[in-house]
């Protein structure tokens, strides 16, 4: 299959931009990029997608987010929580021990339905439902499987519902790696998930890390100096700031997450940049819920790998990315500061991250890539070239421009439409069942 006809925007240095571009698939993998005339001349029998100008470029990826929250959108407020542990207490702690297994899987659903209308292709998300623990990753698994979108999963390991619910929540973890691991499927990988620091005592740490050991997997995916008592909290029960905590503990590592980062200090970017280990900010979310702002600048600037989430805010990466630039602009007072980061957050280091759970190249354009590749309805007003495709991708274009979405050389959307499964059906459920939910928060 040959799909050209528009511009095409690689994140390929070495080839960033083809004015009047094609990419050609085979299977699930881009095997050329090269100008439309040349790709058609080269391949006069194959199967062509005329796009007709629209920009075509690599799907999205999403680094962090929480399916299971889903629910809360609308949903009357009947308890403000005034510092970011009471909205942990009054809203998320209270919804996700009301979640049952119909829940996780409409939840699931449609985030991911929003998340492929949004250009996005990849989701690492970060489960948690206390009382419906067993199975719940596969119940995930299923449905980003039927809709044809790729994930990486994990499920909340805390201390928070008991020991019971403890022991469930590890065995769903490694189970779920285990069979990931050894499965051929490459749309669905796993990771050992955590909450935070403050909810995990060190005995359940270090069962944790013994757990994931023992079973010969690796990665973790925990919440990392999020709120301004995580780091405090750690110092009064351990005597260590958090990330030392984890490094001690045997966490740290490529293919670990550690998300947010809002209140780490120096001597703990070092021990991430040492390690290799992954950050990612969430810049919508730890605004709204006024924990302070990731020192991403200082970050890259020290070579840490340092990605880009929604925490569940949104589903459309390229306005996180905008609202990331804004965010270090603000909290540095300084309006020159954080386009090119911002960029390098969500064009080459959710890359990055990614290809640590993926075994082709994912969010690029390039031979040998993965064939996740989206659309854009989008027409510029200003000139767009290999110069200044940034401008237009954090100030000109948004998710709500994608008009199809392709995932491993498989359509999941075309011309808007959810081709994968009953979209109408799946979102008519979800708004019959979380009036249900809301009345008992």
């Amino acid at each position: 299959m040959i799909i050209g006809n528009g511009p095409v925007i690689t994140h390929d240095p070495d080839n960033p931009y083809l004015e009047n571009g094609a990419i050609r698939i085979e299977g699930d993998t881009i095997v050329d990029v090269a100008p439309d005339v040349d790709l058609r001349a080269a391949h006069p029998g194959e199967d062509y997608v005329d796009v007709s100008g629209r920009v075509i470029m690599p799907g999205l990826i999403n680094a962090h987010t929480h399916a299971y929250s889903h629910y809360a959108r609308g949903m009357a407020a009947t308890e403000q929580g005034t510092t970011f542990t009471g909205v942990l207490e009054k809203l998320w702690w209270k919804l996700d021990r009301l979640l049952e297994p119909e829940d996780v899987e409409l939840n699931t659903s449609t985030t991911f339905v929003e998340s492929i209308r949004n250009g996005v292709t990849t989701v690492i998300d970060h489960h948690s439902s206390p009382y419906a623990v067993t199975g719940s990753l596969t119940t995930q698994a299923d449905a980003a499987r039927a809709l044809g979108i790729r994930a990486s999963l994990c499920y909340e390991t805390s201390d928070r519902d008991g020991p019971e619910i403890l022991t469930r929540q590890i065995e769903e973890n490694i189970s779920f790696m285990k069979e990931t691991a050894a499965s051929p499927d490459d749309l669905i990988t796993g990771l050992f998930g955590m909450h935070a620091s403050f909810t995990v005592s060190q005995e359940t740490l270090e069962r944790c890390v013994t757990a994931v050991r023992d079973a010969g997997v690796t990665g973790f995916h925990v919440h990392t100096a999020e709120g301004p008592e995580d780091e405090p909290a750690c110092e009064g029960l351990t005597g260590k700031r958090i990330v030392r905590r984890f490094h001690d503990a045997g966490m740290l590592g490529p293919e670990t997450i550690l998300v947010h980062c809002v209140h780490v200090d120096e001597s703990e970017m070092e021990l991430i940049k040492e390690t290799d280990t992954s950050v990612v900010t969430n810049p919508h979310s730890n605004m709204g819920n006024a924990v302070g702002v990731t020192k991403v600048v200082e970050m890259l600037r020290r070579g840490i790998r340092c990605g880009l989430g929604t925490d569940a805010y949104l589903a459309d990466m390229l306005a996180s990315a905008s609202v990331a630039k804004i965010a270090q602009s603000h909290r540095l007072a300084d309006p020159t500061a954080g386009f090119m980061e911002a960029a390098t957050l969500l064009f080459r280091n959710n890359p990055a991250i990614a290809a640590r759970y993926w075994r082709k190249p994912l969010g690029v354009l390039v031979p040998g890539a993965y064939a996740d590749v989206i659309t854009q309805d989008y027409l510029p007003q200003t000139p767009m070239n290999g110069d200044n495709t940034l401008g237009h991708l954090l100030f000109g274009m948004t998710g709500a421009l994608t008009h199809d979405t392709m995932v491993a050389g498989r359509w999941v959307m075309r011309d808007r439409r959810i081709l994968t499964v009953d979209e109408a059906e799946i979102f008519a459920r979800s708004r019959e069942r979380a009036p249900r939910i809301w009345a008992r928060m």
